[in-house]
């Protein structure tokens, strides 16, 4: 299915701030003067209070959407790990890193806009219902109200965040490889990350315009989505996003933020 030149409209996102102390991962400066959306990184598999300042800082002067990429307690594994964390913890925890965020954001002049799980805690949350309402419980308690969630189509996030009351918001990422059912696969598997320029942004193109993607075993699956991820820590993605972002531009779709 071919999206109407009416609604040929799609927001890019980049997980931002992926440093810590010394050491740094993402390009965020260059990111900022591209994407729409900045998924910052709270301090809990990537990011310190003085990355977490300066990016919202950033976002805020070049009119970029701050939101909150929550994750696992686990910098060592980069968040990428799944933890079995008993749910009011995890609740706790995503609260506390979204109201960490929002005061370098207030502080800032912007907000938080909205969430996003980070690596394992944003697998985990497609198919675990217990994980996945934790990790919306904890959006409830940080934001007081209806604070937009970003995730997969058809995961059980989605599904609490809006028996919650909560928007959600459809995301797909151009850099990583899918299931024939839909979800991403997993990076302990060949090929999960694409890394062909030409083929990423072939891809992204696919989900704006035609709302589908090739699964890894060559089926067409149907995606309707809002927002594209590209990701901070590949190497090149300044160069990759802003390549996506013109391609996307000579094929008139807007580029805009989601809310």
């Amino acid at each position: 299915m071919t999206a109407s030149l009416a609604n040929l409209s799609i927001d890019l996102n980049a997980d931002l701030g992926e440093g810590f102390g010394r050491w740094q991962l993402t390009d965020d400066e260059a990111l900022l003067s591209i994407v729409t959306s900045a998924n910052v990184a709270c301090g809990f598999h990537a990011g310190d209070p003085s990355t977490m300042r300066r990016v919202c800082e950033l976002a805020a002067e070049r009119g970029v959407r701050v939101g909150a990429q929550v994750s696992y307690r686990d910098l060592a594994g980069f968040g990428r790990r799944s933890m079995d964390v008993p749910a009011r913890e995890l609740a706790d925890e995503i609260a506390y890193q979204i109201g960490a965020l929002e005061i370098f954001a207030r502080a800032a002049g912007t907000r938080v806009h909205y969430v996003k799980p980070h690596g394992a805690l944003y697998n985990r949350s497609v198919h675990d219902e217990a994980q996945a309402a934790a990790v919306v419980e904890g959006v409830r308690l940080a934001a007081g109200g209806p604070l937009p969630v970003l995730g997969l189509p058809g995961s059980r996030l989605h599904e609490a965040a809006r028996a919650a009351g909560l928007p959600v918001i459809a995301e797909a990422f151009a850099d990583r490889a899918y299931t024939a059912a839909g979800t991403l696969v997993p990076r302990t598997e060949p090929g999960a990350v694409v890394h062909d320029p030409d083929t990423v942004v072939k891809r992204a193109l696919g989900f704006a315009r035609d709302r589908a993607v090739t699964s890894i075993d060559g089926r067409r699956i149907e995606v309707d989505v809002r927002s594209l991820c590209v990701h901070g820590d590949t190497p090149g993605a300044a160069d990759l996003a802003r390549r996506v972002r013109s391609e996307l531009a000579a094929a008139g779709v807007r580029v805009a933020a989601f809310v």
